[in-house]
Protein backbone atom coordinates (compact mmCIF):
# COMPACT_ATOMS: atom_id res chain seq x y z
CA UNK A 1 0.00 0.00 0.00
CA UNK A 2 1.17 3.49 -0.77
CA UNK A 3 -0.34 5.23 2.23
CA UNK A 4 -1.85 7.80 -0.11
CA UNK A 5 -5.31 8.89 0.94
CA UNK A 6 -7.41 9.95 -2.05
CA UNK A 7 -8.41 13.59 -2.29
CA UNK A 8 -12.03 14.69 -2.59
CA UNK A 9 -11.40 15.20 -6.31
CA UNK A 10 -10.07 11.64 -6.71
CA UNK A 11 -12.88 10.12 -4.65
CA UNK A 12 -15.89 11.94 -6.08
CA UNK A 13 -15.30 14.41 -8.92
CA UNK A 14 -13.00 12.26 -11.05
CA UNK A 15 -15.33 9.24 -11.00
CA UNK A 16 -18.35 11.42 -11.80
CA UNK A 17 -16.45 12.92 -14.74
CA UNK A 18 -15.41 9.45 -15.92
CA UNK A 19 -19.05 8.34 -15.91
CA UNK A 20 -20.38 11.50 -17.54
CA UNK A 21 -17.75 11.67 -20.27
CA UNK A 22 -17.88 7.95 -21.09
CA UNK A 23 -21.68 8.08 -21.42
CA UNK A 24 -21.45 11.15 -23.66
CA UNK A 25 -18.73 9.48 -25.76
CA UNK A 26 -20.78 6.27 -26.06
CA UNK A 27 -23.82 8.24 -27.24
CA UNK A 28 -21.88 10.45 -29.67
CA UNK A 29 -19.87 7.53 -31.04
CA UNK A 30 -22.79 5.07 -31.11
CA UNK A 31 -23.15 5.24 -34.94
CA UNK A 32 -19.47 4.29 -35.31
CA UNK A 33 -19.84 1.57 -32.68
CA UNK A 34 -22.90 0.07 -34.41
CA UNK A 35 -21.38 0.17 -37.92
CA UNK A 36 -18.12 -1.32 -36.63
CA UNK A 37 -19.97 -4.07 -34.76
CA UNK A 38 -21.92 -5.00 -37.89
CA UNK A 39 -18.75 -5.00 -40.02
CA UNK A 40 -16.86 -7.14 -37.48
CA UNK A 41 -19.76 -9.60 -37.45
CA UNK A 42 -19.87 -9.77 -41.27
CA UNK A 43 -16.10 -9.86 -41.88
CA UNK A 44 -14.85 -11.82 -38.86
CA UNK A 45 -17.91 -13.57 -37.41
CA UNK A 46 -18.75 -14.00 -33.76
CA UNK A 47 -17.95 -12.90 -31.15
CA UNK A 48 -17.86 -9.22 -32.04
CA UNK A 49 -15.94 -8.22 -28.93
CA UNK A 50 -12.56 -9.51 -27.85
CA UNK A 51 -12.36 -9.93 -24.09
CA UNK A 52 -9.09 -10.19 -22.20
CA UNK A 53 -8.42 -10.48 -18.49
CA UNK A 54 -6.15 -7.65 -17.36
CA UNK A 55 -4.84 -6.47 -14.02
CA UNK A 56 -6.54 -3.30 -12.84
CA UNK A 57 -6.63 -1.18 -9.75
CA UNK A 58 -5.16 -2.29 -6.48
CA UNK A 59 -7.56 -3.42 -3.79
CA UNK A 60 -7.30 -0.81 -1.04
CA UNK A 61 -7.59 -3.44 1.69
CA UNK A 62 -5.38 -6.25 0.35
CA UNK A 63 -3.04 -4.26 -1.88
CA UNK A 64 -3.45 -6.88 -4.63
CA UNK A 65 -4.31 -6.02 -8.21
CA UNK A 66 -7.88 -6.83 -9.14
CA UNK A 67 -8.56 -8.48 -12.48
CA UNK A 68 -11.14 -7.23 -14.98
CA UNK A 69 -12.32 -8.04 -18.51
CA UNK A 70 -11.09 -5.53 -21.07
CA UNK A 71 -13.35 -5.12 -24.12
CA UNK A 72 -12.17 -4.37 -27.66
CA UNK A 73 -13.54 -5.00 -31.12
CA UNK A 74 -12.20 -8.21 -32.56
CA UNK A 75 -9.51 -7.72 -35.24
CA UNK A 76 -8.37 -11.29 -35.93
CA UNK A 77 -9.87 -14.46 -37.32
CA UNK A 78 -9.90 -17.74 -35.41
CA UNK A 79 -7.77 -19.42 -38.10
CA UNK A 80 -6.23 -22.72 -37.02
CA UNK A 81 -3.74 -25.16 -38.49
CA UNK A 82 -4.38 -28.86 -39.23
CA UNK A 83 -3.68 -29.76 -35.59
CA UNK A 84 -6.20 -27.23 -34.26
CA UNK A 85 -3.64 -24.71 -32.99
CA UNK A 86 -4.25 -21.03 -33.59
CA UNK A 87 -2.27 -19.62 -36.50
CA UNK A 88 0.28 -16.90 -35.72
CA UNK A 89 -1.17 -13.42 -35.12
CA UNK A 90 0.38 -12.14 -38.36
CA UNK A 91 -1.68 -14.66 -40.34
CA UNK A 92 -4.92 -14.07 -38.44
CA UNK A 93 -4.86 -10.25 -38.55
CA UNK A 94 -7.00 -9.14 -41.50
CA UNK A 95 -6.69 -5.92 -43.51
CA UNK A 96 -9.96 -4.84 -41.88
CA UNK A 97 -8.46 -5.58 -38.45
CA UNK A 98 -5.33 -3.59 -39.33
CA UNK A 99 -7.54 -0.63 -40.27
CA UNK A 100 -9.42 -0.88 -36.96
CA UNK A 101 -6.15 -0.94 -35.05
CA UNK A 102 -4.48 1.88 -36.99
CA UNK A 103 -7.46 4.17 -36.30
CA UNK A 104 -7.88 2.87 -32.70
CA UNK A 105 -11.54 2.15 -33.43
CA UNK A 106 -10.95 -1.32 -31.99
CA UNK A 107 -10.47 0.36 -28.58
CA UNK A 108 -13.83 2.19 -28.47
CA UNK A 109 -15.51 -0.58 -26.42
CA UNK A 110 -13.07 0.30 -23.63
CA UNK A 111 -15.50 3.13 -22.89
CA UNK A 112 -17.63 0.40 -21.28
CA UNK A 113 -14.70 -0.43 -18.99
CA UNK A 114 -14.35 3.24 -18.07
CA UNK A 115 -18.08 3.44 -17.35
CA UNK A 116 -17.85 0.34 -15.14
CA UNK A 117 -14.86 1.82 -13.29
CA UNK A 118 -12.49 -0.97 -14.36
CA UNK A 119 -9.98 1.42 -15.92
CA UNK A 120 -9.37 5.13 -15.87
CA UNK A 121 -9.06 7.14 -19.07
CA UNK A 122 -5.47 7.59 -20.10
CA UNK A 123 -3.97 10.73 -21.51
CA UNK A 124 -3.33 10.81 -25.22
CA UNK A 125 0.13 9.56 -25.96
CA UNK A 126 2.14 12.61 -26.87
CA UNK A 127 5.90 12.78 -26.94
CA UNK A 128 7.54 14.85 -24.24
CA UNK A 129 10.23 17.23 -25.35
CA UNK A 130 12.35 19.53 -23.31
CA UNK A 131 13.08 22.99 -24.67
CA UNK A 132 16.85 22.34 -24.96
CA UNK A 133 16.28 19.17 -27.03
CA UNK A 134 14.07 21.14 -29.42
CA UNK A 135 16.59 23.95 -29.77
CA UNK A 136 19.65 21.68 -30.11
CA UNK A 137 18.65 18.38 -31.74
Amino acid sequence: MTGHSPSIYERFVKRALDILLSVVALVVLSPILVVTAVLVRVKLGSPILFKQIRPGRRNSETGEEELFKLFKFRTMTDGRDEEGNLLPDSQRLTPFGKALRSTSIDELPELINILKGDIVPRRASTPCYSLPSLLHP
